[in-house]
Formats: C-alpha cells, structure tokens, sequence
C-alpha cells in the first residue's frame, strides 16, 4: 500500500472538520438514514469515530499494510459497524458506502493542497485511493461473513424446530420427520433424540415418516443410523409412516430394514408402544 506524505495528513487535520461535514451529507445524501434503520445522531457518532481512528492509522510511520497493529482498532471498528447494520436490513453496498463515500471530500481537499504539485497530487490521490479501496473490501468482507453467520444460525434453528421430540406417554418419544432427511439433518434428529432419551429415561422412540415426501437409499441410510443410536442408548425404535408408495419404493431399492419394525400410521405404533411397556388404552363406556 502506497504511503502517504507528512503533507497530506498535515492536509487532513488542518481540515477535518470540513471533509467530515462533506463526508456526512454525502451518506445523508446516499440515504444512510431512510427508513429509520439508523438515526442521524448514530450515523454522527460512527463518523467521527472512524475518523479519530483512521487519523490515528494515517499518520503512523510504519502504516503501510491494513493488517498492521496500527490498523487493529480500525479494522474491529469497521467489523463492529458491519455486524450491526446486517440485522437493520442494510446490504452490503449499502454498508460499503461507508468508506467509499469517503473519497470524494478527500479527493477535493488533495486536489486543492496540490494544486501547486500536480505530480505529487497523482501520487498521493492513488495513495489514498489505494487505502480507502482496502478498507471497504474489508467492511464488505466482514457484512458477508457476519450475515452467513446469520444465515447458518437460522438454517440451524429451522432444523431444531422441525425436529421436534415429543413425550407421548411415559416412556415413550416421538419424532414426526416432515421434509427432507440429508446428514446435516440426520445428526440434529440424532443429538435432539437422544438427549431426551437420556432426560426422560424412556424406553420406546417412534420415528414418524408421515411427512418425509420420498425415501430412496440414502434416506433409508439415515434412518438406520439413527435407529442404531437409538439402541446404543438402550431404546428401541418403531419407524411409523410407512405409506404404500414408500413401501413399495424400499422394496424396489432393496433396502433392508430387518429387525426394525415399522407401522402404517401414528396411532399404531403408539398402541404398540405402550403394550410393550406394559400398557393398555381402553374404551370407558358409559
């Protein structure tokens, strides 16, 4: 990264009240404030907290790469400013926009602090082109990694939430499966499952495939770890849900599912569940 001369950040400070009043209304203008995802005040206070830190970099001697110690504290200010704008519905252009607005009042104050030496003003304009252009990579890079961090949590939730285990009598869990079952999936229903086993000491899981569309090798794969972990755990295991189209599918495949039992619908095996605890529903007549 090309350096900038004594006389440019002697340039910058003897005029910073002029190139931040020039910088805010160009986000004003950009609209940074619309909608009320953040307020004027706040936009205020982040400007003039960049520009104490970024004066503070420039005007090292030994600034000359962004991953410097000098750049450390500008570097998590940008991170911090990025992590909270993904939440109020900022994109990243948006975000970047920070920075890049940046160069035009900087840009006219070199052109006018040069006007005497238009070579050293190429120089330096690159100089700080240079800089400002890493400094918004950076924020971009850090928006992205901050909203897949999002994005990871919410696909993480979504599994938790339609992987369900339910407690349908005493010793008995359910799982309902709606959807499509893949490994990522397969290792939450693991975890959730047999975290209740331990919890609730019971002796019976039912794995309801009512809602599973179809079920080809690689399902039935799934199913069968997760039946063999049930056991591990000293459980046993009903697979329930087995429509026509699904058992005709496993035989086709030859999939080979001995020594599991499985049911064609809820009901059943929850009856089956509670004779093998040792339990009988029956029907009160008046």
């Amino acid at each position: 990264m090309a350096a900038l001369q004594q006389r440019t950040t002697d340039l910058i400070r003897a005029h910073e009240e002029q190139v931040l009043a020039s910088w805010l209304a160009d986000l004003l203008r950009a609209g940074q404030v619309q909608d009320n995802r953040i307020s004027q005040r706040e936009l205020e206070v982040q400007v003039r907290d960049f520009w104490r830190l970024f004066l503070a970099a420039v005007t090292s001697r030994d600034a000359s790469s962004l991953q410097d110690d000098q750049w450390q504290d500008i570097r998590h200010f940008l991170e911090d400013l990025s992590r909270d704008r993904v939440p109020r519905g900022f994109s990243s252009s948006e975000t970047a926009t920070f920075i890049f607005s940046l160069k035009r009042p900087l840009f006219e104050l070199l052109q006018q602090g040069y006007a005497d030496a238009p070579k050293e003003l190429g120089g330096q304009m690159w100089a700080m082109s240079e800089l400002l252009d890493q400094l918004g990579l950076h924020t971009v890079k850090a928006f992205q990694k901050t909203r897949e961090d999002v994005i990871q949590r919410q696909q993480e939730e979504m599994l938790e939430l339609s992987t369900p285990v339910v407690k349908l009598w005493e010793g008995v869990l359910a799982l309902p499966m709606i959807g499509t079952l893949d490994s990522q999936r397969t290792q939450v229903v693991m975890e959730s499952l047999l975290e209740r086993i331990v919890e609730t000491g019971s002796e019976i899981a039912i794995i309801d495939i009512t809602g599973v569309p179809t079920v080809d090798t690689l399902v039935a794969q799934h199913l069968l770890k997760t039946v063999t972990a049930i056991r591990l755990m000293g459980a046993d295991a009903i697979i329930s849900g087995v429509r026509p189209q699904i058992a005709q599918t496993i035989v086709h495949l030859g999939l080979d599912l001995q020594g599991i039992v499985t049911k064609a619908n809820l009901a059943d095996a929850l009856a089956l569940a509670l004779r093998r605890t040792g339990q009988n529903v029956v029907k009160v007549t008046a």
